[in-house]
Formats: structure tokens, sequence, C-alpha cells
């Protein structure tokens, strides 16, 4: 099982979806979010946008493998799938927050993590701010939550820095033997 994680607005998304065009055989988990939907992301597809009962009701249920509250919405992975693809034997990859991907380690510590760093601090700031779809309060808090995170790097065991995406995929590709 791979974990690709890394701050707000590092490309995670979009190297992930690259990964997956070129790739469809591993398993990639759709994560579970309370938040509302960014312009461009489907349902199903990008999330399972659900409401804040239904995500704590599965809490409750120990339904997801990992959960965690970020900039003030749930996020989280539905831990069945993930199991049926591992049982299955086949490669797993799940697109998520650092807070989830020490549970997931915590939990499966077979897991490989693999953090996507910004190739500057500027950069990560930049992309940030260019998505346009927060405020800037929600930046902020995004930023302070990123300088936390890029302390953590060392939690990972792989990290790739992601200059460009075509880059990054192949370095992903490669780490992974896709």
């Amino acid at each position: 099982m791979w974990v690709i994680s890394g701050p707000s607005a590092v490309g995670k998304g979009t190297v992930c979806a690259r990964l997956r065009e070129l790739h469809p055989e591993p398993f990639y988990s759709i994560s579970m979010t309370t938040r509302d939907p960014r312009p461009g992301e489907v349902p199903g597809e990008s999330y399972h946008f659900v409401g804040l009962n239904d995500f704590r009701a599965l809490i409750a249920e120990g339904d997801l493998l990992e959960w965690a509250e970020v900039h003030g919405n749930y996020y989280g992975t539905p831990r069945q799938q993930v199991l049926d693809a591992v049982g299955a034997g086949r490669p797993v990859i799940l697109e998520i927050d650092l807070q989830g991907a020490r549970q997931v380690k915590r939990n499966m510590p077979e897991a490989q993590l693999i953090f996507l760093s910004p190739p500057s601090w500027e950069e990560l700031v930049s992309r940030l701010r260019g998505r346009g779809t927060e405020s800037e309060a929600a930046i902020e808090r995004r930023l302070e939550t990123a300088r936390q995170e890029l302390l953590q790097i060392d939690e990972a065991d792989h990290v790739i820095v992601n200059v460009a995406i075509e880059e990054t995929v192949d370095a992903l590709v490669s780490l992974m033997s896709l």
C-alpha cells in the first residue's frame, strides 16, 4: 500500500489524477469529505461528498481506515474498500493528508508513506493562492498547517519534490514499480 501525502496545494490531486490515467490497474481510494465540492470536482470521482452527521456515523461504526478534521472539514478513507483491494492482492494508492497518513501507518505499518514536497515555500504559496477557491483566512490556515507538515517530512518513507507533474509521476511510477 502506498500513501501519498503532502501539504495543501502541493499537487497531490493533480499528480494522482495523472498517475491514474497512465496506470489504472492499482486501486485508488476515493476519500470522503464534508466540505463542499470545488469547481470541476466530480462527486464519486474527486471525493465522496457527505454530510457531517453521515460522516460522524461512519466514525462511530469504525467504517473509516483513517479520518481527520482539516481546516474545519472532515476527510476520511472508507475502510472496507481498501481492505478488499489489499486482500485481492491489488496495489493500493491513497491520497490523503499527513494526519490521515499517520493513522494508516499506525494501523498498517507495511504502508509506504510518500511525501510530496513543493520545490519552494514561495511556489507552494503561489499554487495555493492560484487555486482561487479559498478566502484569505482559509489560505492562512492552510499555510500554517503546511508549515507544520513540512517540519514532519522525516516521517515519510520517501520524499518526492513536485517540480513538474510528469517528472513527479515518473518518479512515483519508478518507486512503485508500476
